[in-house]
């Protein structure tokens, strides 16, 4: 090596202008995505982008997220008001169904349904068009349905509708003519001054119409209590011969899923002939379950998934003076309401030797079990003597 040649800079210290000069590494190829040229094994597949996992990592998720969340939000809402306008139209046709009468013996509704009691009578009609039920406008389901939200509770009190009271205009007769012979109006007049209670709202029922309700909701779930062999009624064969060998319609013991003429046809039975003992007010039990069913259902998820194609035709059976946000309010209540606090009360009374049902001293107790007012108690067991008696049950159905 050359004297002059010295591997190192000689500095010889002192006051000199400008930076110190320092020797240049050699320079580092770079790969076009920033990146050493080589980076070991997997190289080739990370190199272009990193696959799939690089993707998502150079996705700017602080942009998308909040765009995904909107358009959620979006579709929500989009669903809930083509749901509400569906079911508005469908009961604004319910609300020109009831008469100016009815709405005017109803007594005022003070608040909302979520936040204040309410009662509403529930009346089913079967006017089915076959042999002498044509015309037949008797309330053949009476029922008084109140709310509480403030506890969660839902109370329901089933009438007789063979049990012999005042009915304004007419005299001492069965409670199921007062819808007879006038209609909603005079029903509602007939229950208010018979149990002392306010009725607030009103739905009319058609049962004949019911199914078609049932099968819009995809059936219902009912729990029958005893195993049935009914008498043959509403033969579905066409020939005589051929209903005359058959034996009536069946159902098991338990619980079943039931579509419209299933559940129909349960709620029509008047005649079980594995039990004589039944009665008319288990016909009446049967009818609420297959309403208190339809209830559940109607404010059930696959119901609101529905809601928007669908919603005008939920209200096709029914008449009622219900708004379509009172009947989304009663909905919301129900959805709240445990089942296990829902209360089933009902009147009752002894045989008068003919059809008609005597009213029970107890049925002044049972109304005030059905508002909260005293602790529910079980009815008594039925009898020759008593066949009808009165009570309420926590958390089940009256068998």
């Amino acid at each position: 090596m050359a004297q002059q040649e010295k591997p190192y800079r000689v500095y010889k210290g002192g006051r000199t202008k400008g930076k110190v000069p320092v020797p240049k590494g050699p320079s580092r190829s770079r790969s076009r995505d920033g990146g050493a040229g080589y980076r070991g094994p997997g190289a080739r597949g990370r190199a272009g982008g990193g696959g799939f996992r690089a993707a998502l990592g150079r996705v700017r998720w602080s942009r998308w997220i909040p765009l995904g969340i909107a358009l959620l939000v979006g579709l929500v809402v989009l669903w809930a008001v083509v749901s509400y306008l569906q079911l508005q139209s469908g009961v604004g046709s319910a609300n020109k169904r009831l008469p100016a009468k009815a709405v005017a013996a109803l007594s005022k509704q003070h608040g909302l349904l979520t936040t204040h009691p309410t009662t509403i009578l529930v009346l089913g009609v079967d006017s089915a068009a076959v042999a002498g039920r044509q015309g037949d406008r008797h309330s053949d389901s009476i029922m008084l349905v109140r709310t509480d939200p403030k506890r969660h509770v839902i109370a329901y009190l089933s009438i007789p509708r063979d049990l012999r009271v005042p009915v304004p205009g007419i005299g001492d007769t069965k409670i199921n003519a007062a819808m007879q012979s006038g209609g909603p109006a005079r029903a509602i007049e007939t229950v208010r001054q018979y149990t002392g209670l306010p009725i607030n709202h009103v739905v009319v029922v058609d049962f004949a119409q019911f199914k078609d309700l049932i099968d819009a909701l995809g059936g219902v779930t009912i729990n029958v209590p005893e195993a049935i062999v009914s008498n043959r009624f509403d033969c579905p064969y066409p020939t005589q011969a051929r209903c005359e060998q058959w034996q009536g319609y069946r159902f098991a013991k338990g619980t079943q899923h039931m579509n419209g003429t299933r559940a129909l046809i349960y709620s029509r039975i008047r005649e079980n002939r594995l039990d004589p003992a039944e009665n008319d007010l288990t016909r009446t039990a049967r009818q609420q379950a297959v309403t208190q069913g339809v209830l559940s259902k109607f404010t059930s998820i696959g119901a609101l998934a529905r809601m928007p194609f669908q919603g005008a035709s939920f209200v096709k059976p029914i008449a009622t003076d219900l708004s379509a946000m009172q009947l989304v309010e009663l909905g919301w209540v129900k959805f709240r309401a445990s089942g296990g606090n829902t209360l089933h009360c009902r009147l009752g009374g002894t045989s008068s030797g003919g059809s008609d049902i005597i009213p029970s001293e107890d049925n002044r107790n049972v109304l005030a079990m059905f508002v909260g007012a005293s602790a529910p108690q079980p009815p008594a067991p039925a009898s020759s003597s008593d066949p009808f008696p009165p009570g309420c049950a926590v958390g089940h159905e009256l068998g």
